[in-house]
């Protein structure tokens, strides 16, 4: 592409109208003043959960391939002096670092997913059995002082 060809081409950019739409509430929404309608519930928070575990799994299987097979290449061209032999060992090292970022992140969310959930299992549990003793102590309140 020439010089001139992509200044015509910035002038033209230019010259035309902005289509830029952001997608918003309106300024007076009314009603209660609430702000928003995301709900999470079990089912969707379990496929996510499950999802963050299946690209742990998967992820760790695939990227262990990519990187032995990138440090064996590294080595080879290495070893036949190609100076592309050690950028791709620093490609290779980067490649480790940032898969075990995302394999970090993944396991993160599955496991702090499983803990809300049996950690709201078990609120669920003492909250039912707290009920249950308050009913209990009522009724035997009820049976003492006859009403």
């Amino acid at each position: 592409m020439a010089w001139e060809e992509w200044e015509q081409l910035k002038t033209q950019a230019a010259e035309q109208p902005t289509r830029m739409q952001l997608n918003q509430y309106p300024v007076d929404q009314g009603g209660d003043g609430t702000q928003g309608d995301l709900v999470a519930g079990q089912k969707d928070l379990q496929a996510v959960g499950k999802a963050a575990h299946d690209l742990f799994e998967d992820f760790t299987i695939y990227s262990g391939h990519a990187r032995v097979a990138s440090t064996a290449a590294a080595g080879g061209l290495k070893g036949e002096g190609f100076a592309l032999g050690a950028a791709l060992e620093h490609v290779t090292e980067r490649w480790s670092e940032q898969t075990k970022t995302l394999l970090d992140a993944c396991a993160h969310i599955s496991n702090h997913l499983r803990f809300t959930r049996n950690q709201h299992a078990a609120d669920d549990s003492y909250i039912a059995g707290a009920v249950s003793s308050i009913a209990t102590l009522d009724e035997g309140f009820d049976d003492r002082k006859g009403h």
